[in-house]
């Protein structure tokens, strides 16, 4: 199955709308759930700018959390927006190289935020 990738011009237009999650919006101890068409993943911040990750990739290599760096989102060619920790529709890039599926989902919560059932 071939996946389409966006020309820099598409992409560039693509991230004037979609709804994604900046790095410099998360503050320390604030995660995001990110699930993408084959694997889910859990992000916290460290506040420094690296992330302690789980899940997916790092699961099936018993790497579970790792402390990186995630080098932004692409749209599946070789355009990255390093601002963005995720958005649906694009693909993550973490600090190791390692690119995930297409994200479907994704999820924010802020370490201040009160869960209720």
């Amino acid at each position: 199955m071939r996946t389409a990738a966006y020309t820099l011009d598409s992409f560039v237009e693509k991230m004037s709308w979609v709804d994604s999650v900046r790095k410099h919006d998360l503050e320390w101890g604030d995660s995001v759930l990110v699930v993408t068409r084959n694997s889910t993943y859990t992000i916290a911040s460290a506040g420094d700018g690296t992330f302690w990750i789980s899940g997916g990739w790092f699961d099936h290599r018993d790497l579970s959390p790792v402390r990186m760096s995630i080098n932004g989102c692409t749209g599946g060619g070789t355009a990255i927006k390093h601002d963005i920790l995720a958005a649906p529709g694009l693909f993550l890039e973490f600090g190791n190289g390692v690119l995930t599926t297409r994200i479907q989902e994704v999820r924010v919560l802020h370490r201040d935020t009160e869960l209720t059932n």
